[in-house]
């Protein structure tokens, strides 16, 4: 195995020996589940009512009233657990004195960021793929425009995966994780209002700044369907200068 493969493989044990993923998990299935419901509940009386009105079949599109809202819900679940999350995989390293171990060891520091990083991201890709049987139950019933969704889904992944830098970053920081998980949640907060106040600043200058600094742009155009190569480039560059300021934050620990 290699160094990463082998940070990764312990990260996953220390993920589902604990409790903490599984409750994460179950109350942001359960909240997903619920939020379905209740939009495939709206969608259902609102084509009653057409159908009332019209005497016709009514013609929904219910990836505008069900999907979307759907993944604007989660995103907003997402910045509130994700920190959870990444709270422990440097600050619990710290506390226990086992971190000093780690930077002793013969893997590199590149290594370290990128395992616990990737091991994250798998956690959260698989609650995520889990959420996949909504759309999967409903193409039963329903048809719909699945190209919107593999976009809003793309769209969840990236913006989950530059939460979870942004934790991991704020983790590496400290060795308190309730600090760590408010850090990373104050730091998610602030991008997200970024967005609100570029609209305060209209089309100027410093409106179009705020406006890409924040993700709400840039994720709203990946769950309508539009694909962009700069809204990528966000998201890349945005998880590539957290994972570089995660590193900074160690390797200035290591040289203490």
């Amino acid at each position: 195995m290699t160094p990463v493969q082998t940070i990764i493989a312990k990260e996953l044990r220390s993920f589902f020996v604990s409790p903490v993923v599984y409750v994460i998990g179950a109350i942001f299935l359960a909240v997903v589940g619920l939020l379905s419901y209740q939009a495939v509940a709206n969608a259902s009386n609102q084509a009653l009512r057409l159908m009332q009105l019209q005497n016709t079949y009514a013609q929904l599109n219910l990836n505008e009233m069900i999907f979307r809202p759907l993944f604007q819900s989660m995103n907003l679940i997402l910045m509130i657990i994700l920190p959870l999350l990444t709270m422990r995989l440097f600050a619990e390293e710290r506390k226990l004195r086992t971190f000093e171990l780690l930077l002793t060891s013969p893997i590199g520091v590149n290594e370290i960021v990128s395992g616990k990083f990737l091991s994250v991201v798998m956690v959260y890709a698989g609650l995520l793929s889990l959420t996949g049987l909504i759309p999967l139950t409903l193409s039963a019933y329903a048809t719909f425009d699945w190209q919107p969704i593999y976009l809003g889904y793309l769209a969840l992944l990236l913006q989950g995966a530059l939460m979870l830098s942004i934790g991991v970053c704020a983790s590496a920081l400290t060795e308190n994780q309730i600090i760590a998980a408010f850090l990373s949640f104050g730091v998610i907060l602030g991008l997200w209002v970024l967005g609100a106040l570029s609209t305060a600043f209209g089309d100027t200058t410093v409106g179009s700044i705020l406006s890409y600094l924040s993700f709400t742009e840039h994720f709203e155009r990946l769950i309508r369907g539009l694909l962009n190569a700069k809204d990528l480039l966000y998201y890349i560059s945005g998880i590539a200068f957290m994972w570089f300021a995660a590193h900074q934050a160690i390797d200035a620990y290591r040289w203490k």
